[in-house]
């Protein structure tokens, strides 16, 4: 199928982007990777009369990464995230989540804020950005704000992105202390949206005991879910391998504290067994990578 007809606009300068932006209200859209918005408009589920593409936008297609997190510019694709040592060793958790996110030409093309911005609650850096307590930058002719992601995720494919805002960046904070991460999940075919996935934070004491368990889940309700599963193994001694936490206590209350519907890929129940499971796996994973051990071959 094709497009419905539009204007194409092609700024040069975020300040020229937002006044296109501010003048054009609602009648407006910002491309990046299109990866998303594209598809939508072939389908004729979306039908802006303006198409703003931020491709050209002088500055924006970078990866900062520093000791406090990694900053991720507009127009900066997956892969550039992805490939990024110094953002790898900062905040591991990004390469892990971005491995998932459909396949490698998809992630050469599509943008890593501009998925973010798209809400899908499928969308694996959606979660990254609720677990990791992130913040995204927007830009408008009022100035920038930065909003929370606790903030940022209004519903399904719904931001609190207000008319004549661009997102500039987004920033993923580094997790303080002996910090560990992985990320699981599983889809019915590599690169399709997960029927359940799960991204996991542990923290370890110079014990190597738990203080910190927390784990982020997509395609499990309307936006990202965050939950603290502290309490299920707060103290427990972790080996270098994970083991010596009861992680299946920890995925049984994530069940309790998840409410997935069913869809025609998945039932409630199969996704809550799903949540259970991946994040007791994920969780252990998450302990032996901050016990020091490499855990990638349990993501």
């Amino acid at each position: 199928m094709k497009p419905p007809p539009f204007r194409y606009l092609r700024p040069a300068t975020v300040d020229e982007a937002v006044e296109v932006l501010a003048a054009l209200g609602d009648d407006g859209k910002v491309l990046a990777g299109g990866q998303s918005l594209v598809p939508m408009l072939n389908m004729r589920l979306a039908a802006p009369a303006n198409l703003v593409d931020i491709n050209l936008v002088a500055g924006l297609a970078y990866v900062v990464a520093d000791g406090s997190g990694v900053r991720v510019g507009a127009a900066a694709r997956h892969a550039d995230v992805e490939r990024d040592a110094a953002a790898s060793r900062q905040v591991p958790l990004l390469r892990r989540a971005l491995r998932s996110v459909a396949h490698p030409t998809i992630r050469n093309r599509g943008t890593t804020v501009g998925s973010i911005v798209h809400a899908d609650p499928a969308g694996e850096m959606t979660a990254v950005l609720a677990l990791l307590g992130g913040t995204v930058a927007l830009a408008s002719t009022q100035g920038e704000r930065s909003v929370g992601a606790e903030e940022f995720f209004v519903g399904p494919l719904e931001s609190c992105l207000a008319e004549g805002e661009l997102a500039v960046s987004a920033f993923f904070p580094r997790p303080p202390g002996r910090a560990g991460s992985a990320w699981l999940e599983l889809a019915r075919r590599h690169g399709d949206y997960a029927m359940c996935g799960v991204g996991a934070v542990v923290t370890l004491d110079g014990d190597s005991r738990v203080v910190g368990a927390r784990a982020g889940y997509i395609s499990v309700g309307p936006t990202p879910v965050v939950l603290d599963l502290t309490d299920a193994v707060h103290g427990a001694s972790v080996e270098p391998d994970g083991a010596g936490a009861d992680w299946e206590a920890a995925g049984r209350l994530a069940q309790a504290g998840v409410e997935p519907e069913a869809d025609i890929h998945a039932t409630a129940e199969y996704r809550r067994h799903l949540v259970g499971v991946l994040t007791a796996r994920a969780l252990r994973a998450a302990a032996a990578d901050a016990a020091g051990q490499d855990a990638e071959d349990a993501r």
